[in-house]
């Protein structure tokens, strides 16, 4: 009896160990497949994502860049036309500025400004259709939860704000500064300097203005929690240091600051960003100024499309202003009075139109020529880089390529409107501007 209960007890347990055996392995399959279907799913989510991104982007770019180059080219020849008939006792010939800088009353009327974009970024509004946001408090305590009234707590919300300063300071950002969607920063009527931390971020958004403030000694931050939104923060690992840094976004307009000295490039814009206008910036010692375009092998950068125009590229600058990869730009009107290796370079077959720049070589015999091609063999002979009206001292010279490229640059050509001799007074006031209350900036 005793023996039959034993085996009863034994056989219970065994069959017991059986079950829970093949229910683990049951449930073990059951969750690979699970696990494997999440993936699949993840993985075509992802593909998803990736084109409708791509669609985003590319929707903001226009099938013929050679029309907004004539659109510039229209601009100036207005503007200069205006200065030279005495229209505008403050007129300069520079478009942009002609546009709201006559105006004493600018500080009551400031999202005026958002009308003046030209070129590639001209539809960038920022946060016209916002409320004003001042800032009040220079700090950066939190990333994660930024105190109201700081620059950090104004970009990340999730309506258009125009966010301007209620004095002068100096922020230094511990992480990224993550900008979102339809945010203009307005350092006029203030001294704003963004130094010593981290630097600006504009990744996946849109409609981004940034006017009037100095950026500089911008420092490689991350491995840290940041926000982005009022809703979400995530992990960012280790950024560069560049003063601004344009990641997949349209619509962007940098005018009139000053910026210098960040770990990395001064101004990047990379993986399929378009619709950019970078202006009126002054830029002095830094090494790699801007990148335009992320690899040779990133091909969604072929719809990058940017104007470069009105900028004073000055002293203690060696390269890159800009280097193109793929896409169409647009470079005007800008002052190069300093370089130490070369002033545009590029690779990828970037179209690259320069029209009215004057061009100020250094004494070193060796680097007397304003371009190069980041190529091997013979294959940059066909990319369309195209000189015109362009002033070349000190023995500067451009190599210009690319078959046809008189027809092609037809409609924006503008030897009488982009007059190089102009450029001293269009880029006189390049940088962070100092702008009073009453007074015309």
């Amino acid at each position: 009896m005793g023996f039959s209960k034993r085996f009863f007890s034994s056989f219970a347990l065994l069959m017991l160990i059986l079950f829970f055996v093949c229910f683990t392995v049951m449930a073990s399959e059951d969750k690979t497949e699970l696990n494997s279907r999440l993936g699949e799913e993840n993985k075509l989510q992802s593909l998803k994502n990736s084109s409708m991104e791509e669609e985003w982007i590319n929707e903001h770019s226009v099938e013929n860049p050679e029309e907004v180059a004539s659109m510039v080219d229209m601009s100036i020849r207005n503007s200069t036309e205006r200065r030279r008939l005495g229209y505008f006792s403050c007129g300069t010939g520079n478009p942009i500025d002609d546009c709201w800088r006559c105006d004493r009353r600018w500080y009551l009327r400031r999202k005026h400004l958002a009308n003046c974009a030209i070129g590639f970024g001209r539809n960038s509004i920022g946060g016209r259709d916002g409320r004003y946001y001042v800032v009040s408090n220079p700090g950066d305590d939190d990333p994660v939860n930024p105190k109201p009234g700081t620059l950090r707590h104004a970009v990340i919300q999730d309506r258009p704000l125009w966010i301007v300063f209620k004095r002068d300071m100096v922020i230094r950002l511990k992480q990224e500064l993550i900008m979102n969607s339809f945010k203009t920063i307005d350092g006029r009527g203030a001294n704003v300097h963004i130094a010593n931390g981290a630097c600006i971020t504009i990744q996946y958004v849109t409609n981004v203005i940034i006017h009037g403030i100095h950026i500089h000694d911008c420092k490689p931050t991350g491995n840290a929690m940041v926000r982005s939104s009022p809703s979400h923060y995530g992990w960012r690992t280790v950024a560069d240091g560049d003063g601004i840094s344009i990641f997949g976004s349209s619509h962007i307009w940098i005018d009139h600051n000053s910026l210098s000295n960040c770990a990395d490039g001064l101004i990047d814009a990379i993986m399929g960003s378009t619709a950019i206008t970078i202006s009126n910036n002054y830029f002095t010692h830094h090494n790699e100024v801007m990148l335009l375009g992320h690899s040779d092998s990133y091909v969604r950068d072929k719809r990058m499309q940017a104007t470069i125009a009105y900028n004073h590229f000055g002293e203690g600058l060696i390269q890159r202003m800009p280097r193109c990869r793929h896409g169409y730009f647009h470079v005007v009107n800008n002052d190069y009075t300093h370089w130490e290796m070369y002033a545009i370079g590029g690779s990828a077959n970037p179209t690259i139109n320069s029209q009215g720049n004057r061009y100020l070589a250094p004494f070193n015999p060796f680097a007397k020529e304003v371009t190069k091609r980041v190529e091997t063999g013979n294959k940059w002979r066909q990319w369309n880089w195209r000189s015109e009206g362009d002033l070349f001292l000190n023995g500067a010279y451009f190599t210009p390529s690319g078959s046809g490229s008189a027809a092609s640059y037809a409609r924006a050509s503008s030897l009488g409107a982009k007059s190089s001799s102009l450029v001293g007074t269009i880029t006189s006031n390049a940088g962070a501007l100092s702008c009073r209350h009453g007074f015309m900036c």
